[in-house]
């Protein structure tokens, strides 16, 4: 392999954490943490309350989660919208034999180059609200995205999806400055990133020049139990039902695992990441594995820095109208710059 936004800022230099209960924030930062928000925006929270009322992506028990994908068809991918098509250079092609897509700028290929992966718990396929997602960041952060349209589990493996990321940063890298590659993803898409950066720290390969994470899904067995706290405020994940899911990405390995939750791999791993960023929402299950995680990159010499938005929900980016969403797209393109 080859190779702004105004708003409150609260930035408090404590090293513990008190969780927000209720929707309230209660919370002291670390260094690696800025709350850029004190409550929601009210976009955001009538999005919310929609959302709230709506059928669940994925079951919010255990048993019903089961059920649902002994019996459920196989999934396919959202379609690309039309107007994408068109207001973009749309490249589809293949790796490790399933299918992706890469979108440049009209005005040419972006200095950066982004490996997005989506999120969907690695059992779902691409939502149709990933689409917008991937538009903003073209739009706002000027950058050329290449998309794996990867096959799910359990139909298919975990390591088939392995394997394409792999293959595809190869290709990638072999193409591109790897200094001007970026790995992104939301919730398993996040999962998905790192896991692929922490393979290359592994095998030796020439790593990417940065690590952005949509609120990560970090440990697939949820142990903390910081997490039971915030789940009452998390209309969309449910701590039963997502283990139910991360052992069917495991397969027959550990859930608990470093291989499984990049959230246990070594101190000399972690230390080897790109500089990192992290955006998450405090009603979001998944914050209080991101708090651990970035505190621990920060100790380990890393450059890491974590995002937190209040009342925000699971991958609230993807609502790209709202102030939260506009702000994660200028924290990145600031990333991108420095």
């Amino acid at each position: 392999m080859k190779g702004s936004f105004s708003h409150s800022r609260l930035d408090l230099g404590a090293t513990r954490f008190t969780l927000p209960l209720k929707g309230e924030n209660k919370m002291l930062t670390a260094t690696t943490t800025q709350v850029r928000t004190e409550k929601a925006s009210f976009l955001l929270k009538a999005i919310k309350w929609i959302m709230s009322r709506r059928k669940p992506v994925f079951p919010h028990s255990a048993s019903e989660f089961q059920t649902y994908m002994a019996t459920r068809k196989l999934p396919r991918d959202a379609a690309m919208p039309p107007k994408m098509a068109k207001k973009y250079d749309v490249i589809w092609w293949e790796a490790a034999g399933q299918k992706v897509v890469t979108l440049h700028p009209k005005s040419g290929h972006g200095e950066w180059h982004m490996l997005y992966f989506h999120g969907g718990g690695f059992v779902l396929p691409m939502f149709k609200e990933h689409w917008p997602l991937v538009a903003a960041m073209i739009d706002q952060c000027g950058v050329s995205i290449t998309v794996p349209l990867y096959d799910v589990v359990p139909e298919s493996s975990h390591e088939a999806q392995d394997a394409l990321a792999y293959e595809i940063y190869d290709k990638l890298a072999e193409q591109h400055d790897s200094s001007k590659i970026i790995l992104n993803g939301d919730s398993a898409g996040g999962h998905m990133a790192l896991a692929l950066a922490l393979r290359l720290v592994r095998t030796g390969d020439i790593m990417p020049g940065k690590l952005a994470l949509f609120a990560p899904w970090l440990d697939l067995t949820l142990k903390d139990p910081a997490i039971a706290e915030v789940e009452p405020n998390d209309f969309m994940l449910k701590i039963g039902t997502l283990r139910e899911c991360g052992k069917l990405f495991a397969g027959g390995r550990d859930p608990a695992s470093a291989e499984c939750s990049p959230l246990y791999a070594s101190s000399e791993d972690l230390s080897k990441l790109p500089p990192t960023r992290i955006w998450t929402g405090q009603h979001d299950l998944f914050i209080v594995d991101s708090r651990t995680f970035s505190a621990r990159l920060n100790q380990l010499g890393v450059d890491a820095m974590l995002y937190e938005f209040a009342q925000a929900p699971h991958v609230f980016m993807a609502v790209t109208p709202t102030r939260e969403a506009k702000d994660t797209f200028a924290l990145l393109s600031e990333f991108l710059a420095e």
